[in-house]
């Protein structure tokens, strides 16, 4: 057995004295892992960072054994990316996000969404609306996808700004208004008639996370006896406090 494909590098651990299993997010054959020889070593170590693309070639003598992985470097964006703490936040945070994706199960819609956000994770306000979008979309790839294309009450499609925390449906203004205290807030980088022109606050973004939190929590998260890991945690408050230091001045 032998493939070719892209991945992006989501984990490593250290196996016997020199080597390494080596997990991927791939484009074609989804998340999978391999033994890297020499992969513990100092040569290797700096490609087999979390974040990094790689070209791996992966060959086993059964398609159900762990097989071998031979990498070579195509994206070596780690050493830059890990100077930001929101970085070394968020790809921990979404690397156990793409854990919760069936192994060896092809997600390509996934794998480009990945590789888009970590070629423009520098800025922090950027980075959190990302991430926002990508557990929205990890959600919908997990088959509890949000409606946020009309109002659940009304059928209307503009002016949406709520979400009801039970269906995960939109809500407009005025069909929300009697009961705006026990909706979400749908922060206007989630709205489909919004461009994203003017921006977005770090209120926004604590909406976003909110919202995407409480869904992956309930559906997801608790029926495995999971809950939201320390990376988000991390990632959001490192996100959110440089933009209310920079309101406050």
């Amino acid at each position: 057995m032998e493939w070719t494909d892209e991945g992006i590098v989501l984990g490593v651990r250290r196996h016997g004295e020199s080597s390494a299993i080596v997990e991927l997010l791939t484009r074609s054959h989804g998340r999978h892992l391999g033994l890297v020889r020499g992969g513990a070593g100092s040569r290797m170590r700096p490609l087999l960072q979390p974040g990094n693309t790689v070209s791996a070639v992966w060959r086993a003598r059964l398609d159900e054994h762990l097989g071998y992985y031979a990498v070579e470097g195509t994206r070596l964006r780690a050493a830059t990316m890990f100077g930001s703490p929101h970085a070394v936040y968020g790809v921990t945070h979404m690397a156990s996000l793409v854990r919760l994706l069936p192994e060896r199960d092809p997600h390509e819609d996934i794998y480009e969404m990945l590789e888009a956000i970590l070629n423009d994770f520098d800025d922090a306000g950027m980075a959190g609306v990302q991430l926002v979008k990508f557990e929205l979309a990890m959600l919908t790839e997990l088959g509890f996808g949000l409606d946020l294309s009309s109002c659940a009450a009304s059928g209307a499609v503009n002016d949406l700004i709520y979400v009801s925390p039970k269906s995960g449906a939109a809500v407009s203004r005025q069909a929300g208004e009697p009961w705006r205290d026990r909706l979400l807030r749908l922060p206007p980088f989630l709205r489909e008639s919004d461009d994203g022109t003017n921006g977005w606050s770090g209120q926004d973004i604590e909406d976003g996370f909110r919202l995407t939190g409480l869904f992956l929590l309930r559906n997801v998260l608790e029926p495995r006896g999971q809950g939201h890991s320390d990376a988000r945690d991390g990632f959001i408050a490192a996100v959110i406090r440089p933009r209310v230091r920079a309101v406050a001045e």
